[in-house]
């Protein structure tokens, strides 16, 4: 069974009053005040399996873009090695410094997609710690040292996240899924990027999204996970911190309607152009190293 300490109750809080979001990949109502975002900045959680590894996992937010980073590590293998999903620039200091205190080895600073609201981290992370390797999918032409598909399993000592192609939100979203094999932690996490946030998922109206596919890539491979699979998305703006497939299948107020309906309140949001996205998405194709430097990250497929 997972363990988690530190976690958020998901029981409604006294915020102060709201003000809308502007233009991120999910229009929602968000405190004005910052104080409570900083209690977010880790959660931690282990689970044990008979012949497996142990995981270590953080859950740690930025605050300017709502973003949540993911570190994962198999501190029973002798190196302890470690993976980062969905890094951001800004908190690339406070992420290394965490892996050094834990003992940890990164291995990969990985992305779900090209974000739009964001700089990507695996850039500075690269330059900081060389031997790191970025990953990202094939399907979003993105530049990383690893670019992944559909089926493909990132290893991390015993430990392992298999990779579903889950576009929608943009043409190379992927959500990373932990095993199922013997050894592998339980429940399972998804960690679904932008294609599926709690009670939400990620505007399809730039970066080639489209809402048809997003639905069905949702449903066929998120929802076709065990509900009790724990949903770890790349955003949140309204003070939750995990979700469970059951959950979203039942109250998700966009993707728990049926198709013709999703796609018409996706077509109806009206939500403004997004802020970062003409300085992050350039940044994010190499790696997010465009404004660092004028070498960018050669990708080779795996």
């Amino acid at each position: 069974m997972l363990r988690i300490c530190c976690t958020l109750a998901r029981a409604p809080l006294a915020w102060p009053a709201p003000k809308p979001l502007r233009g991120l990949a999910f229009s929602a109502a968000v405190p004005k005040s910052r104080a409570f975002w900083r209690l977010r900045s880790s959660a931690t959680a282990y689970t044990t399996s008979s012949g497996g590894g142990k995981l270590l996992f953080h859950q740690l937010f930025e605050e300017e873009s709502y973003t949540y980073t993911y570190l994962l590590a198999d501190v029973s293998h002798p190196e302890k090695p470690a993976v980062l999903i969905d890094p951001v620039d800004k908190t690339v200091e406070r992420d290394l410094k965490l892996v050094k205190e834990l003992g940890l080895k990164l291995i990969y600073a990985m992305n779900t997609h090209v974000h739009a609201d964001h700089v990507t981290g695996t850039g500075l992370i690269k330059m900081k710690a060389p031997t790191v390797k970025s990953v990202i999918s094939k399907a979003s032409n993105a530049k990383a040292d690893r670019l992944i598909e559909a089926g493909d399993k990132i290893f991390f000592g015993n430990l392992f996240l298999e990779v579903r192609a889950t576009p929608g939100h943009t043409l190379g979203c992927v959500t990373y899924v932990s095993g199922d094999e013997p050894g592998q932690p339980q429940p399972r996490m998804a960690f679904t990027g932008d294609a599926l946030l709690i009670r939400g998922c990620g505007r399809t109206d730039f970066q080639g999204g489209s809402s048809s596919q997003l639905y069905h890539s949702v449903h066929s491979q998120i929802f076709t996970l065990p509900k009790e699979t724990l949903v770890y998305p790349a955003h949140d703006y309204k003070g939750f911190s995990v979700s469970t497939v059951g959950e979203e299948m039942l109250y998700n107020p966009r993707l728990s309607k049926d198709e013709g309906t999703f796609k018409n309140i996706m077509e109806n949001l009206g939500l403004p152009y997004p802020k970062m996205i003409d300085v992050a998405v350039p940044s994010n194709m190499v790696c997010g190293l465009q404004d660092l430097s004028r070498k960018t990250v050669q990708a080779t497929p795996k």
